[in-house]
């Protein structure tokens, strides 16, 4: 009988390695196939570590009432510039995912890898939204009943102090959770878009709070404004020259999407922004919009991302009647809805106890989070799957369009499902 020379046989860590390799292999196979319990746990893990930083969040915005008061349009701004970081990353991170699963992504530090190029193409858009965005609510705001704004030139400090320094912190966790994923054969789609919108709810706020600090130096913001806009007409010019052909494809692909997503946001801010004397009796209530429309946005940026894979892999077809596979992704997402709004609701009159905030009750919030919270997280349901099947119908990247549509529309219809729902316990 034929033997084989000793040093030909798979070593024991060979053998292990390649089951490792195998069973991170099948778990992203049964991801793709539909949600199972691990990917539910995961989603449902990272969707309660969002609740707590968002209630954080949701503090720091109760707490900024009187900087919100002397600042017409800023609250406008908020949830605009906290959207649009999730438009941005979580469409970033459905991009890494798709290639995680098409076993395409590696790590790098060459200029010219799908990583690096990423990167480089959300730096560049998050300082145009950011200058778009200060732009939208001094245009908008207005038109939509708001009698007075603060100077443009503090909208873009505001705005763009907002969005590098969530930058920063962002691009790192969502490299950082890409390569993690990768390596354990987590799936990128159930936890990407809860810890992006927990982070840049942390991140994001604070640094509005300290750029608000800016406002009374006139001055300042006004040639530092000047600056930035002189930097976003550089940094667009540099990528229409570049030679990084993936960054000048997500740039101009991304675009139209986010300036479109950017007015909805804005509206969602001037919805809110009328009903600040509300907010401001009862501050606990000023704490819920950043958990409820998180919880809704991620659930939404998790059905869009596992979509967008399972369109990119051709598991499922952009069809008028989503298939059974899809709706078992949109019933396992209302699933874990309900006890995320639920802890909301009790997170917040917590939080209103220990700062001493004015509350209406504990009833009453649980009421405004899981009402307001299932009507937005319905409506994210529905646009995640025909948001980005119309993406695949149009011959578009799924990943860079079906993120920024759901977030942005679930932002806009969550603002008013809160609103709403606050009209129906008789808060307004």
């Amino acid at each position: 009988m034929a033997t084989f020379p000793r040093s030909l046989w798979p070593s024991s860590r060979d053998r292990k390695g390649e089951t490792r390799f195998r069973g991170r292999q099948v778990g992203r196979s049964r991801s793709v196939l539909g949600p199972d319990s691990v990917g539910m746990r995961q989603s449902l893990v990272a969707l309660t570590f969002s609740s707590l930083t968002a209630v954080v969040a949701g503090g720091f915005l109760a707490g900024m009432t009187g900087t919100l008061e002397r600042n017409p349009g800023l609250l406008v701004l908020i949830p605009a510039a906290i959207g649009m970081r999730g438009n941005i990353f979580g469409a970033l991170g459905s991009r890494l995912a798709t290639s995680i699963h098409a076993g395409t992504f590696r790590m790098s530090r060459r200029n010219d890898s799908l990583v690096i190029q990423n990167a480089i193409a959300a730096a560049s858009l998050s300082l145009v939204t950011a200058l778009v965005l200060a732009v939208l609510t001094k245009v908008l705001a207005p038109i939509f009943g708001l009698s007075s704004v603060i100077a443009i030139s503090d909208l873009i400090v505001m705005s763009v102090i907002g969005s590098l320094l969530s930058f920063i912190v962002l691009i790192a966790v969502t490299l950082a959770l890409a390569a993690r994923s990768a390596e354990r054969g987590w799936d990128l789609d159930d936890v990407n878009a809860p810890l992006v919108s927990a982070v840049g709810d942390v991140v994001t706020l604070p640094a509005l709070l300290v750029a608000s600090l800016l406002l009374e130096m006139s001055n300042f913001t006004v040639v530092l404004s000047a600056i930035v806009i002189v930097a976003t007409l550089v940094s667009l010019g540099w990528v229409r020259q570049s030679r990084l052909s993936l960054v000048r494809l997500i740039l101009w692909e991304s675009l139209p999407i986010l300036l479109a997503t950017g007015i909805v946001l804005v509206i969602a801010g001037v919805v809110i922004e009328h009903e600040l004397a509300a907010f401001a009796e009862n501050r606990a209530m000023l704490i819920l919009v950043p958990s409820c429309l998180g919880t809704a946005g991620a659930i939404g940026g998790i059905l869009s991302a596992r979509m967008s894979s399972k369109f990119h892999l051709g598991v499922i077809e952009p069809v008028a009647v989503p298939g059974r596979l899809a709706r078992r992704d949109f019933i396992a997402a209302l699933l874990i809805a309900v006890p995320v709004l639920l802890l909301n609701g009790f997170l917040a009159q917590l939080t209103s106890q220990v700062f001493g905030f004015a509350s209406p009750g504990v009833a009453s919030l649980v009421s405004i989070s899981v009402l307001g919270g299932a009507l937005a997280t319905l409506l994210a349901g529905a646009i995640a799957y025909y948001g980005t099947a119309l993406a695949v119908r149009a011959g578009v990247d799924p990943d860079t369009y079906g993120m920024p549509l759901v977030t942005s529309s679930v932002d806009l219809g969550g603002a008013a499902a809160i609103v709403l729902t606050i009209g129906w316990v008789g808060l307004s």
